[in-house]
């Protein structure tokens, strides 16, 4: 009896390490899988640096783990690198690793022409703030429209968005028209406004606890962001 039930266990060991041997390598590739997120969306096609979204990640991160995300699944990035004639705004699902909208941006009137330069966080200067934002619910301005209301969470860098009022809203100076005009976007008064066609359908994915990373190479950001360090 003792024979046959050490022979019965001598033949099921290959199969329980076979087992584990599977289950291992399912893991490995759902992991592989979740770093190659900016791959998978062919985000390189659209002009988002790879560096920007891997920050954006990690900031995203860092505000996931401390309990600050409602929705930590989608992501918008705003990368300011770019010139404002690119569509320069990326809206990206991580769970179903799809780009649900890449569109202009702007940013505001001190910041720069068509290239973002100078940023703030005082009230009145009329500059975009950079880092990153956590995003609330709607509104609608007096001015604005239907818009969004965004808590920027970095110290020093963009935390008096709310009484400086910015916020995400549509712009009429948002569109390839005025750059056709122009030779660039419009600007806004620090607000990171939207082509009045998108607005409302961005603000209603992104709203309720989601992560806005408004970006720049901007050395003193770069270095003393506490999200990024």
């Amino acid at each position: 009896m003792k024979r046959a039930i050490f022979y019965l266990i001598f033949l099921l060991i290959p199969a329980v390490n076979n087992a584990r041997i599977v289950k291992s390598g399912a893991n490995n590739g759902a992991k592989i899988l979740s770093k190659d997120v900016y791959t998978v969306v062919g985000l390189a096609e659209t002009g988002l640096d790879r560096t920007v979204f891997d920050l954006a990640i990690k900031g995203l991160k860092k505000l996931d783990s401390k309990g600050k995300l409602l929705n930590p699944t989608i992501v918008t990035i705003a990368d300011y690198s770019q010139s404002s004639n690119k569509k320069r705004l990326y809206v990206i699902d991580l769970k179903n690793k799809k780009l649900l909208f890449n569109t202009y941006v702007a940013h505001g009137r001190n910041t720069g022409a068509e290239f973002a330069r100078y940023f703030s966080n005082d009230e009145g200067s009329y500059k975009s703030s950079l880092g990153f934002y956590i995003t609330e619910h709607p509104i609608t301005g007096s001015h604005t429209g239907f818009s969004l209301m965004i808590n920027g969470v970095e110290k020093g860098f963009n935390d008096h968005a709310c009484r400086r009022a910015i916020i995400v809203h549509g712009a009429n100076y948002v569109s390839e028209d005025f750059i056709r005009k122009n030779g660039r976007l419009g600007r806004s008064q620090g607000c990171p406004a939207l082509p009045p066609e998108l607005n409302k359908p961005i603000i209603e994915t992104i709203k309720d606890g989601t992560c806005l990373f408004i970006y720049n190479p901007d050395n003193n950001y770069i270095h003393s962001s506490s999200l990024l360090n």
